[in-house]
């Protein structure tokens, strides 16, 4: 329990734990290295989100083009999701082992090498294939950037670190479809999938600026990181095709056959030092209940998107232009909040802020819920604010529990981690809605309600993080 303790504490620059302590520690990369630092690995979070996104204002039209239907060209997105979760576990651990920089310098030269091969893709296979090779790049690359970002700041500035890297997600998020229309719109769609290629190289040309690679003694654990990544792929796999493929038993069957083997996975590496699935990281409060809080917080956050076009365009009668324009508000707070909230988490107890960032988006997410079905932009945009106000308050500060507590020689296993943790909440968001509109129930206030009820779940566990820490000086 010390481990909640030790970081909700050296937050508050007033204790005895405090600021000067983390900074002597672990003090980061030194100016002006930091900044170029900062700026190589902006390029490379952008070009995950870019490209995770980007493809699916597209979709229309390449199943067109390629002569499929809709159903099947939904697999461009999900192979993709597919893949990266697979990844993220594995390489994080190797990246201990070779070096977070050689992994991620790697994965963003697969990616370009896979991007190059779009224009190859005549076929619904071969642009599966592109889209697998590119998911495993950026999957790569992604499983050691929060490893990254905490040796580039230093401990006492870890927060800000994460609320800016929180800011280049949420930009990229917002231009990611408007990038994608526009090329749509003007060009051959295969270009889609090679807009996101300056990131990478504009990363890797000052990636020399990161911190240098520091190999580790063990060697890769080969069994376990191909039975990590057999796991996700059967669970998310499974609750992919239980919520969009139409066949909902064997889906549910493939799902917890890949639990299942999650779990034995799990037991088999309680015996191992660096696990690579991380039993051991999951053992300590501060991070398995951060870790827990935030899937939660990722399903409610991400249901909430997936639902509310429904909502406003089949439900309310909006146009698809008027719907884009209308959700604009929750990823523009997240945008001016998210720093706001990585720095406060420097200086205050992160528990405490995402206690208050989920009451907040319980708050918000309570009143989408009961939005009147006459409501105009203004109501749907304050309400908007309310939920992504909590929710902004909410991450920055839990994934900087996550990663801050980890020793520093796990800090890529706490990134693949939390990495794992947001796209295994999003993929059970999307579900959870598809499961809400197949019961007819998914234009009403029950998505909402079960965000807020997710959100609730966030707030507990961040409630249960913080009294543990207030706990920690009377245990013996």
């Amino acid at each position: 329990m010390l481990h909640v303790r030790d970081d909700e504490r050296a937050a508050m620059p007033e204790t005895s734990a405090g600021t000067g302590d983390a900074v002597a520690l672990d003090p980061g990369l030194p100016m002006p290295r930091r900044l170029w630092a900062i700026v190589a690995i902006s390029f490379g979070t952008a070009l995950f989100v870019l490209d995770g996104t980007i493809a699916n204002v597209a979709l229309p039209t390449i199943a067109r083009d390629l002569g499929v239907e809709q159903g099947m060209v939904v697999n461009v997105v999900t192979v993709y999701q597919l893949v990266m979760v697979m990844a993220l576990l594995p390489f994080a651990n190797l990246g201990e082992r070779l070096g977070l920089r050689r992994v991620y310098q790697t994965g963003q030269l697969i990616f370009m090498a896979a991007s190059a091969l779009a224009f190859l893709a005549h076929s619904l296979p071969v642009l599966l294939i592109v889209r697998a090779g590119q998911a495993f790049g950026a999957g790569m690359a992604m499983s050691v950037s929060a490893a990254l970002i905490r040796q580039i700041y230093s401990k006492a500035s870890l927060g800000s670190g994460l609320g800016i890297n929180s800011v280049i997600v949420a930009s990229s998020n917002a231009v990611a479809p408007v990038l994608g229309g526009l090329i749509v719109a003007d060009a051959d769609w295969r270009w889609v999938f090679v807009a996101a290629v300056p990131l990478a190289a504009i990363s890797l040309l000052i990636g020399r600026f990161l911190p240098d690679p520091q190999p580790g003694k063990t060697p890769f654990d080969w069994r376990s990181g191909l039975w990590s990544a057999a796991s996700f792929a059967m669970l998310i796999g499974g609750i992919e095709m239980a919520a969009h493929g139409g066949r909902v038993a064997v889906g549910i069957a493939i799902a917890l056959a890949g639990l299942g083997s999650a779990l034995a996975l799990a037991w088999r590496e309680k015996r191992q030092a660096s696990p690579v699935f991380p039993v051991d990281l999951l053992a300590m409060p501060a991070i398995g209940l951060s870790t827990v809080a935030a899937i939660a917080a990722f399903v409610g956050s991400a249901a909430l998107i997936v639902a509310l076009p429904f909502r406003l365009e089949q439900g309310m009668g909006y146009t698809p232009q008027e719907v884009g324009l209308m959700v604009l508000p929750f990823p523009l707070t997240m945008l001016v909040v998210a720093p706001i909230a990585g720095w406060l988490s420097d200086h205050a107890s992160p528990s405490i802020m995402g206690l208050i960032g989920m009451i907040i988006a319980v708050a918000g997410l309570c009143f989408m819920a009961f939005l009147p079905d006459d409501a105009g932009a203004f109501a749907v945009a304050w309400r908007l604010v309310v939920a992504a106000l909590g929710f902004s308050l909410f991450f920055s500060p839990n994934a900087r529990m996550i990663v801050g507590n980890s020793p520093r020689e796990r800090a890529a296993a706490a990134g693949g981690l939390l990495a794992t943790g947001r796209l295994f909440g999003q993929t059970l968001g999307a579900a959870l809605v598809g499961v809400t509109l197949s019961l007819g129930l998914g234009q009403g206030p029950v998505p909402m309600l079960a965000c807020a009820a997710l959100a609730s779940v966030a707030a507990l566990a961040s409630l249960a993080r913080w009294r543990l820490a207030e706990q920690a000086p009377h245990q013996t």
